[in-house]
């Protein structure tokens, strides 16, 4: 059994604001959320900036006593759900709840309560210890909070794929609605891991961007581009059947059509240099679409503005698309949200959404000259209106971890 499945629902955390719309105009006004570190004291620190969320108090978006019991990563990802239930008019009375599963990851999970329970360890002893630290600090809380707030009983995963855990979380939820194993998924990923471990690490890898301009530090694709900047949020869609939306009289915001996953098998950082395992991603999502390369519209690439993933990216788009790649749009949304690690695929799959719902495809912000490697075309300058039938959303994580997803605009 292979099932058709629809996106009914979206919601989203990020730097540019705390809800789909907000994200969405922001990328429109090509506005940059990224900042100072006002989190901790940078100044010991190479990189300090970050693409930090605004204004977030979770008393507005659910029961404070539940709030006080979550790290920010869960809190993301509970109110990010709440909002894509209510754009989809999800109705869980009328549910079967054991038909209604959860797939949201995180990369990291909490470092905060590790490096608050660490510090009172040293200073105070095993015995002062949160009792809350393991159940607060592991991945998978984010699915099983969101789980428990809106009574959902069927399949709920956690997937940690670094960089990618967000793709392969709605890819898997695709997975069990076509096959039957559910009938609704709230799929995406959630990160909040702007820690000074966090910050420290990344810095250590030399994979943070040191510019300390806002507006250029993160500008994927640019021939001056110097490393990632951190983001941090959530992005959260409902995913139903075709039948099952039809149904209940929901409206279809897009189809999902096409998944695709590999390993490079190469390096524990570093894309393969080749891009063929993230090229294969896109090829094998393409094929369970069941179209040709010719057929997508718009790429929406993972982006990092490193020098690697850019470069090996660029390949990747070559290899799988042929020369249908120097006509399709391009654009990376990292650009003014910074890097959201296993929230990037969920944020950039709702903008995949929005683009084949408006025909509009985003600027790459920052972007001002590529080198000759880099030669596709990118979306610099402006945003573009233009006809989106087919976009395929890339992402690439730590691990040599690839996965794809077509979205397509829906027709009856």
């Amino acid at each position: 059994m292979s099932r058709r499945v629809v996106v009914t629902g979206l919601g989203a955390i990020t730097p540019i604001g705390n809800n789909v719309e907000e994200f969405w105009n922001g990328l429109k006004e090509k506005k940059v959320g990224i900042g100072p570190i006002t989190y901790f004291d940078t100044a010991d620190y190479k990189a300090k900036l970050a693409g930090e969320v605004k204004d977030f108090d979770p008393k507005q978006h659910m029961d404070p006593k539940a709030a006080k019991r979550m790290e920010k990563f869960c809190q993301f990802a509970v109110c990010a759900a709440k909002e894509a239930i209510e754009d989809a008019g999800l109705n869980m009375e009328q549910e079967d709840p054991f038909r209604v599963g959860v797939s949201i990851g995180s990369g990291i999970g909490s470092l905060q309560s590790v490096e608050r329970e660490y510090k009172k360890l040293l200073e105070k002893g095993p015995n002062r210890v949160n009792p809350l630290l393991v159940p607060m600090m592991i991945c998978n809380m984010a699915a099983g909070n969101v789980s428990i707030q809106y009574g959902l009983k069927g399949k709920c995963i956690n997937v940690v794929t670094a960089c990618a855990t967000g793709t392969h979380s709605i890819g898997e939820a695709f997975r069990s609605i076509q096959c039957g194993e559910a009938e609704v998924m709230l799929a995406g990923g959630t990160e909040s891991s702007i820690t000074p471990i966090g910050v420290a690490g990344f810095t250590a890898l030399t994979a943070l961007s040191t510019n300390p301009d806002p507006a250029t530090c993160s500008r994927p694709f640019d021939k001056d581009r110097d490393g990632f900047v951190m983001g941090e949020g959530a992005g959260v869609v409902v995913l139903e059947s075709l039948e099952h939306a039809l149904n209940r009289g929901a409206t279809i915001l897009a189809e999902i059509v096409g998944y695709g996953a590999t390993s490079d098998a190469y390096h524990i950082t570093s894309p393969a240099e080749d891009g063929s395992g993230a090229a294969k991603a896109m090829e094998y999502a393409i094929r369970d679409a069941g179209i040709t390369p010719e057929q997508i519209d718009y790429v929406n690439a993972h982006g990092t503005s490193t020098h690697h993933n850019d470069l090996f990216e660029t390949k990747a788009i070559k290899l799988a698309l042929g020369d249908h790649a120097y006509k399709v749009k391009i654009n990376s949304t990292k650009s003014m949200v910074g890097h959201l690690l296993g929230a990037a695929g969920g944020v950039e799959f709702i903008t995949c959404v929005k683009s084949v719902m408006e025909d509009y495809v985003h600027a790459t912000a920052g972007l001002a000259e590529s080198e000759p490697e880099c030669d596709l075309d990118y979306t610099k300058g402006e945003g573009v209106h233009t006809t989106v039938n087919y976009a395929i959303s890339n992402s690439l994580g730590f691990g040599g971890h690839n996965a794809s997803l077509v979205v397509k605009k829906y027709e009856a």
